[in-house]
């Protein structure tokens, strides 16, 4: 049975540091807030996982042109299984400039593979570990995650 899931979502992040030094939470002016509003849509295939990410308000960053750049970030996922593990293979990019994600054009800004492994605990409870490298090549950044997920 083939299962596809289709996801939408907004999230408000708001960092410490940004437009207004103060920092305050519930400063929502239009240029001069620390929140960023992003929008996402998604789709996984299965085989295939595709999810889009754009920022619509807030603090987000500009274009070469010094206009809003509406930063957006793309990510296309495969998983697969090898040697009794389910992995996750993952591509991510910006797809043109944003010195909101310190971009100058088109850059692929995330590489990463990931596996992952379920301990069962009990009979009831299972426990799913992971491991990750990823890399950002635009920023020649690379980072190893360790961690487990806990589920009800």
């Amino acid at each position: 049975m083939r299962i596809c899931i289709f996801n939408i979502g907004i999230t408000d992040y708001w960092f410490s540091q940004g437009q207004d030094e103060s920092a305050r939470y519930f400063k929502y002016r239009a240029h001069s807030t620390n929140h960023v509003f992003e929008a996402n849509i998604g789709f996984d295939f299965g085989p295939l996982a595709f999810q889009w990410f754009t920022n619509f308000g807030g603090n987000d960053g500009f274009n070469k042109d010094s206009l809003r750049a509406y930063s957006s970030y793309f990510e296309i996922s495969v998983p697969f299984t090898l040697a009794s593990l389910d992995w996750n293979a993952t591509l991510g990019a910006v797809p043109y400039a944003t010195d909101f994600y310190s971009t100058t054009s088109f850059a692929i800004t995330n590489l990463a593979v990931r596996a992952i492994k379920n301990v069962q605990l009990t009979d009831s409870f299972c426990l799913p570990i992971f491991a990750e490298i990823s890399a950002n090549p635009y920023a020649d950044h690379a980072y190893i995650v360790v961690g487990l997920t806990l589920q009800p």
